[in-house]
């Protein structure tokens, strides 16, 4: 067993000081330590998924990250381990626990996990070692993590067992910042949509100059139609982790307080992880802005209309602590939000059907793309060129 801050002290000499996690009882004193540090940011994310997809954001714009989870919630973050940090390189360190490890006599829900959490880490190639419990190992497990990280720009994983880390009561206590909310009659807009995703899409870059802002193109026709107009190195076009951008968002925003960020969001993204609107309210600053366009399908799929049509984001984000939120569908309207709005700031703008022909596909690999726009905040990415 070891102290919280044995580990976090040689953690943060090295760069890590921006945590993401989901609480986990084996977690409770670590958690507890980090966020009772004053020199380092914990998010306490809605689930795992998200709190690897914030880290992730965190990392791309030059600030070391940790995600911390209970094994149960592996599970959920697979769409953003596999689909965003191996397919992009973005490494970032996961502190997952061994909930239900064999001859442990823990609850029954945890049997399965503790048996193959292992063996699923190894499935996403994601190497892994057990979290240190003496003071002596703490040192070469953080190096083993930074060097793969360093060459590979993929994730590692330290697996924390039962009383890895000595008990820590919380000391402090944080609570999200309760802002005076913008909350506009146009939530229940029924004016028909009259603008295209392409014509919304160019507005945003208009908008969005590549030397102080960052544009992040959810997955499917959105990141396609963004390169198609415009392939820009402030520009990041996510082609899996379907729900994450907002989360990819808010992590590059906390890290990059000096830029505007905007997420150009889906309908039906948004609606898979709309927990994350909470975490956005609670720990988005004033340049984070999040615009969902709604054409009430999954169009790049074969056009499945999804619940959007029975849905108000603005009014959720309302309520979760947005400081602005809106519906609308005219041009004036996005301009305005585009270009002034203070945020966290929500729009949901509800757009025609319609994909252009031809519409091609990036030309550049994600990790191209995920270097090209490290490079335009002045990150310098430590592994090798892809």
């Amino acid at each position: 067993m070891i102290q919280a801050h044995e580990f976090i002290e040689p953690a943060k000499s090295l760069g890590f000081r921006f945590w993401a996690g989901v609480p986990c009882s084996f977690l409770t004193p670590f958690i507890n330590a980090v966020i009772d540090d004053g020199g380092m940011q914990y998010v306490s994310s809605a689930n795992e998924g998200d709190a690897v997809a914030t880290a992730s954001g965190a990392a791309l714009g030059g600030q070391p990250a940790v995600a911390m989870m209970q094994n149960s919630g592996l599970g959920n973050a697979v769409s953003p381990l596999s689909s965003l940090n191996w397919v992009f390189r973005i490494p970032i360190l996961l502190i997952v626990t061994l909930r239900g490890e064999p001859g442990l006599g823990d609850e029954p829900q945890h049997e399965l996990m503790g048996q193959i959490t292992g063996a699923m880490l190894e499935r996403l190639q994601i190497p892994w070692r057990y979290f240190p419990v003496e003071p002596a190992e703490v040192e070469s497990a953080l190096a083993e993590a930074c060097e793969h990280m360093n060459r590979t720009g993929r994730p590692y994983a330290l697996i924390m067992r039962k009383g890895s880390v000595a008990p820590v009561s919380l000391q402090s206590e944080w609570r999200p910042n309760v802002r005076p909310a913008l909350f506009r009659e146009e939530l229940t807009c029924t004016a028909e949509a009259a603008l295209t995703r392409r014509e919304v899409l160019g507005t945003v870059i208009d908008a969005t100059p590549a030397d102080h802002s960052i544009v992040i193109g959810t997955t499917g026709y959105t990141g396609r139609e963004l390169f198609a107009l415009a392939d820009r190195p402030n520009h990041l076009y996510l082609v899996g982790s379907m729900g994450c951008a907002s989360s990819l968002g808010l992590g590059l925003s906390m890290a990059c307080r000096d830029r505007d960020v905007v997420v150009v969001d889906g309908d039906g993204a948004a609606l898979m992880r709309m927990g994350n609107l909470a975490t956005v309210g609670a720990y988005g600053g004033p340049r984070l802005r999040h615009l969902v366009l709604d054409n009430g399908v999954h169009e790049s799929t074969g056009g499945q209309a999804t619940v959007s049509s029975a849905v108000s984001f603005a009014a959720a984000a309302s309520a979760c602590g947005y400081r602005h939120a809106e519906e609308a569908v005219d041009q004036e309207a996005l301009d305005r939000f585009v270009r002034e709005t203070t945020g966290p700031a929500m729009q949901h703008f509800r757009i025609r059907r319609g994909v252009p022909s031809g519409l091609p596909r990036p030309d550049v690999s994600p990790p191209q793309v995920c270097r090209r726009l490290m490079g335009a905040l002045g990150v310098e990415a430590p592994w090798s060129d892809i």
